[in-house]
């Protein structure tokens, strides 16, 4: 969700800068990957204290891989935080698709008809 223009987060251009604003969790990442994945806390957890973001890198073996890729996903949900929300310029509904919709109501309303059970004649 897009913040408002005057609360920008601003992004470190460095790891180091980046990882001193987070908290950094580590935990046992199981999974595919034999006793080496499953005997190592491999998985990284980063939560940027500023925003309360949190995101998680598990698909490596290694710590410091994990990290690395938690790191770039965190960059890019801040970026994606900083992007001004562009609005939506309502559009009038093309006649087609009306007509498409009333059809298909038509169809369907038809359908249902054919399920009742028939009225008895006198």
């Amino acid at each position: 969700m897009p913040m408002p223009d005057s609360a920008l987060v601003p992004i470190p251009e460095s790891d180091r800068e980046l990882l001193l604003q987070c908290r950094i969790e580590t935990f046992s990442a199981g999974g595919p990957g034999g006793q080496h994945q499953n005997r190592t806390e491999s998985g990284v957890r980063l939560v940027h204290v500023p925003t309360g973001l949190r995101v998680i890198a598990r698909e490596e073996r290694s710590q410091l891989r994990n990290r690395g890729a938690a790191l770039r996903r965190l960059r890019e949900r801040l970026r994606m935080l900083n992007q001004k929300e562009t609005p939506r310029t309502p559009t009038k509904v093309p006649t087609r698709e009306k007509k498409k919709r009333l059809d298909e109501k038509k169809h369907r309303s038809h359908r249902k008809r054919l399920r009742r059970p028939p009225i008895p004649e006198e």
